[in-house]
């Protein structure tokens, strides 16, 4: 356990020597922190919980510096990093029902993903996913986005014949749903998708939003960009902390890291929305980039792969089964609400 002592601003005016004991936490980010509000994120974290914390303090490590990205989670959990920023989606393989607490293809945007996360069932479950897995953590939502872009091309798709046979990136449960459409996939980190690119490994990738892919460069290879974000409607970012470590933190301080996370989300997403206009623009106007929608015979073969990839998953595992019956309860009753009060899109 890493401990550093610091003076007590109060004891040191009274000429004392009282001292308080700030316990730090090593925290790997699944995002560099030179992405726009994908790496960011994680930093702007721990500059809330350490201006805000009574006896904690996080260090903010980049992917490989500690760890790679999809090493996080068994890290955590055996103690040898602290805590970690990152996606539920990158432990699909180990976990069938991570992706569900992550992104949801044609699921829930952001207002109804936190509304089951915060309000329903779905921290309970999140908790109990990792529980009954064997890790030793303790999770919690800590940043929210909205819909990424589907995909950087470098040929049109023009009809699903044209997905068949592509070498692709793809995340969580979408790339299941890519599978079922003749494309191959693969998960990697962020860091390593332009090489793949630029050397003919990937035909084509999802990463993120518009302003994050373009930090990337993905618009050199890649020339059409297509939309909407139907893998991705909403995306769940989580901290994970070591259980032990947790446990040794009294409530106020287990409190303020709750606290911490419930203010991420919130400017997390709102950053989202202010900035990704702006880099869809330079897109097309300065990098040669169209912006494509997707065809309707596309989506809904997309959203049929998608119910049946569904079926069969949940038929595999109970635990998955029990968590989409949950979500899926959940959004027939939030129909009532949803369907009803907003304006239909687009808006003039």
């Amino acid at each position: 356990m890493k401990i550093r002592t610091m003076l007590l601003c109060g004891a040191a005016a009274l000429g004392t020597t009282g001292a308080q004991a700030q316990e730090v936490f090593e925290m790997t980010s699944g995002f560099a922190r030179n992405l726009p509000i994908l790496g960011t994120a994680a930093v702007d974290f721990t500059d809330k919980i350490n201006a805000i914390s009574e006896g904690v303090e996080f260090e903010h490590f980049d992917p490989g510096e500690l760890v790679p990205t999809l090493e996080a989670l068994d890290a955590v959990s055996n103690g040898s990093v602290d805590a970690a920023y990152t996606t539920s989606g990158y432990w699909q393989g180990k976990l069938p029902a991570a992706s569900l607490f992550a992104a949801v293809p044609f699921g829930p945007e952001v207002g109804e993903m936190l509304a089951w996360m915060l309000y329903d069932d779905g921290a309970e479950l999140f908790q109990r996913m990792y529980d009954d897995g064997g890790y030793n953590v303790v999770v919690m939502p800590c940043g929210v986005t909205a819909p990424e872009t589907s995909g950087w091309f470098k040929e049109e798709i023009e009809s699903v014949e044209d997905l068949e046979g592509l070498n692709m990136r793809f995340f969580g449960l979408g790339a299941e749903v890519m599978q079922r459409l003749g494309v191959s996939t693969s998960l990697l980190a962020g860091g390593d998708i332009f090489p793949a690119l630029e050397r003919g490994a990937i035909d084509a990738t999802e990463f993120s939003m518009p302003v994050v892919d373009a930090r990337l460069g993905f618009y050199n290879i890649a020339k059409f960009n297509y939309f909407p974000g139907w893998h991705q409607p909403a995306t769940i970012y989580e901290l994970l902390i070591n259980r032990d470590r947790w446990e040794d933190l009294d409530e106020r301080n287990q409190e303020q890291i709750r606290i911490a996370c419930l203010a991420n989300l919130t400017t997390n997403y709102a950053e989202g929305e202010a900035i990704n206009y702006a880099a869809m623009q330079d897109n097309v106007e300065n990098q040669g980039v169209t912006i494509k929608q997707w065809p309707p015979e596309i989506l809904e073969a997309m959203e049929a792969a998608w119910t049946d990839v569904a079926e069969e998953l949940a038929a595999e595992d109970a635990f998955f089964d029990e968590v989409w019956t949950d979500l899926q309860e959940f959004r027939a009753n939030y129909k009532t609400w949803g369907d009803t009060i907003y304006l239909p899109r687009p808006r003039d």
